[in-house]
């Protein structure tokens, strides 16, 4: 396909406009390509780069979006000091196959006058929804944007992220988007912390600490497999191993049913487990799904 790299070590090509965007993919759409896209914010890691090379093996085209997204970002939150290096993120890129980077600016996603979101309930209604109000309304808004400037044939998501995954999904079905949604594997740091953009704010000492996560999903997992079916006893526990963490707030530990997201009081069958915590300030998600031996 025209666009696809033979070097691997050679920077991926980078626009900024949508019209950039729709000329470069032109041929490739009319040659019948298959166009994958990854959505990002930027400051990647080995996380989002898996995804590009989950995209560069099934599609013919990948382009990767980086822009920090204002809309989904409340007034108290890091917006001005979410990391941004794009020079770096595109040497990254360049080692993994990536075809095509959009990196627009605000004035180009969100022009004079924008008053149109998109507001997913159901999914988007609880954990992140009740905590960040508005969060999954700029998620879902410039998602859908971004769909309708690439018009990918594949979008592919990280599963750290669990809600906003389901809510992309269940906004796609909504509103008969012809994107098919691909979920992949969360990647983790030697340690077993899940991989964040937002694990450069981590000092040392608080990077070993959230390890603490990890370690209480691993608990959980370990509990079903033994029979535990109890909920509020597998939450209990995570509990008590996410304390070892200490300092630590919570802000919620769930199990949920995997597609709506309510909460399950026995582990029937498939079963996603739901956590957020702040460590020295940084907050920190989590999630793994928990499927009993005999479901």
């Amino acid at each position: 396909m025209i666009l696809k790299a033979t070097n691997l070590s050679s920077q991926p090509k980078i626009v900024t406009t949508v019209d950039a965007l729709r000329q470069a993919l032109r041929q490739p759409r009319r040659a019948l390509g298959r166009i994958g896209l990854v959505p990002t914010m930027g400051a990647l890691h080995e996380g989002h780069l898996s995804l590009v090379r989950a995209a560069g093996d099934e599609c013919d085209v990948t382009v990767v979006s980086i822009y920090v997204n204002p809309s989904q970002f409340a007034p108290t939150e890091d917006l001005a000091r979410y990391p941004r290096r794009l020079e770096a993120d595109l040497e990254a890129l360049g080692g993994c196959g990536a075809d095509l980077v959009f990196a627009p600016d605000d004035a180009e996603v969100y022009r004079p006058g924008h008053a149109t979101w998109v507001a997913v309930g159901g999914v988007a209604d609880a954990w992140e929804g009740r905590l960040r109000p508005n969060h999954f309304r700029g998620v879902a808004t410039v998602v859908l944007k971004l769909f309708q400037m690439a018009q990918p044939d594949v979008a592919f998501f990280g599963q750290k992220d669990f809600q906003q995954l389901q809510v992309v999904r269940q906004m796609v079905a909504d509103l008969n988007v012809p994107v098919e949604v691909r979920g992949c594997a969360t990647v983790r740091e030697p340690n077993g912390l899940a991989m964040s953009s937002r694990n450069a704010y981590l000092s040392p000492n608080a990077r070993r600490r959230a390890r603490a996560l990890s370690q209480s999903l691993v608990r959980a997992e370990e509990l079903v497999a033994g029979g535990e079916r109890d909920a509020s006893e597998i939450v209990r526990q995570i509990h008590e191993v996410v304390q070892a963490a200490a300092p630590v707030e919570i802000d919620y530990i769930a199990l949920v049913h995997p597609e709506t997201l309510e909460p399950i009081a026995e582990v029937a069958g498939c079963t996603a487990v739901l956590l957020a915590v702040r460590i020295e300030g940084t907050r920190l998600i989590d999630n793994t799904l928990l499927t009993p031996p005999s479901a």
